[in-house]
């Protein structure tokens, strides 16, 4: 019998079993492809659904879902920045431990003064030292002024000389100020002098000086002042500080030149400032060869009634070599120290005549029994000094334009008593 032979069981190439395997594994995975790309094409569907709705193509609907989720994205970017942002300040000023810069604080007032007080943790054991720290942050300093005086016996004369100041406080909002000098004498104050306006400086030069014509037996009697203003174009000046020397304290054989600290005026507002402060604007056209005054109010006038108040009003005249040419004045204003006229004047000044005349502006308490008696005045015009000059200098400076300037009043001369 022949022998039997086994039963050959089917060979299966390695290809085959690669291919069987791919086939089970596309078998297992498309029932999930099917979903997403159902998915998908239902997406579609209602994508291109709404869009016929909405009358529009299908792409432009794609389009604004882009920009809809661009904008989206910026608004929370903007949010996290600005949430970001808050909270830096405060993290600076953990850091900073009640660290304070002296120079960067204003003053917005001549009693204003700022107390820097040190922080808990930075005490000592010593008590007494900290005591005395505590009294020298408090202290603020108004800066210093340097002077020179020279006394001619022959001549009976007094030079006095501004030379300079530093370390000025800033009264300005930019950190800074616009200092000037008024020198005058105590306790007539009959003649004052004033510097040029140093615009935006702590440290102004002025090397500026002045004549007083004082024998020296009168000279013993009187006391120089030095007093540092703020100027300021729309506002009232702020007094800064003041330099008082007693001549009888000095030797006015030799020449003096020193340095003096500035002392706070402590609420007087000034020497100057008790005739009070008016404001008015002026505006010079050139081609029409006007002048315009816009008398608008003032303020602290000097009580001149028994009742503690004035009537006060306003004489504006046109000058020329000394004697008035021109004269109007405004309303009267009953019972009252900071009276409001915005009353308008015109005076016709051809150009040429522009920078020979003068403009003088007296503040009058009327009386309707006797003379009217002036309270203060301020003098305009290329011969001017101090803010005067500068109001004026400005006014040509800018033709057709109104200029708004504070002024404070200076005493009367006798021939302004009459109305």
């Amino acid at each position: 019998m022949p022998p039997k032979v086994p039963d050959e069981k089917p060979t299966v190439t390695t290809e085959e079993m690669m291919t069987e395997e791919t086939s089970s594994g596309e078998a297992d995975v498309a029932p999930t492809k099917s979903a997403a790309d159902e998915m998908a094409e239902k997406a579609k569907e209602q994508l291109a659904k709404l869009a016929k709705e909405m009358g529009i193509p299908t792409w432009a609907l794609y389009c604004i879902g882009v920009a809809v989720a661009l904008v989206l994205l910026l608004i929370v970017f903007c949010c996290i920045r600005r949430c970001c942002r808050k909270r830096r300040p405060k993290d600076a000023k953990k850091g900073a431990k009640g660290a304070v810069d002296l120079k960067s604080v204003q003053l917005l007032g001549n009693a204003y003064k700022e107390k820097v007080q040190p922080d808990m943790d930075e005490l000592t054991e010593n008590v007494e030292e900290v005591a005395v720290e505590g009294e020298k942050k408090e202290e603020i300093k108004l800066g210093r002024l340097q002077y020179k005086l020279e006394y001619d016996f022959n001549q009976s004369n007094l030079a006095v000389t501004v030379h300079q100041a530093e370390d000025l406080p800033a009264l300005d909002m930019g950190g800074t100020s616009d200092p000037y000098v008024k020198v005058y004498l105590l306790p007539d104050k009959k003649k004052k002098f004033e510097t040029k306006v140093h615009r935006k400086t702590l440290n102004p030069v002025f090397n500026e000086t002045f004549n007083f014509k004082l024998p020296y037996a009168d000279a013993m009697a009187k006391t120089l002042v030095f007093a540092i203003y703020d100027f300021d174009r729309f506002s009232k000046h702020d007094q800064i500080g003041e330099v008082k020397v007693p001549l009888m304290m000095v030797d006015l054989a030799q020449t003096i030149e020193e340095w003096k600290e500035l002392s706070s005026v402590e609420g007087e507002g000034g020497q100057e400032n008790k005739l009070g402060d008016i404001c008015f604007s002026l505006r010079y056209v050139p081609t029409a060869g006007k002048l315009t005054v816009v008398i608008l109010e003032a303020k602290n006038l000097k009580k001149m009634d028994v009742g503690g108040l004035s009537d006060p009003y306003v004489k504006i005249a046109l000058l020329q070599n000394g004697k008035r040419i021109k004269k109007k004045k405004t309303s009267i204003k009953k019972c009252t120290l900071n009276p409001y006229f915005n009353e308008s004047f015109t005076f016709e000044v051809p150009f040429e005549q522009i920078q020979k005349v003068q403009l003088l502006v007296t503040v009058v308490d009327y009386d309707r029994i006797g003379t009217s008696d002036p309270i203060g005045k301020c003098l305009l015009g290329c011969n001017a000094t101090g803010t005067e000059l500068r109001h004026w200098s400005d006014m040509l400076a800018s033709p057709r334009r109104p200029i708004a300037q504070w002024h404070t009043l200076k005493d009367p001369d006798d021939g302004d008593k009459k109305d």
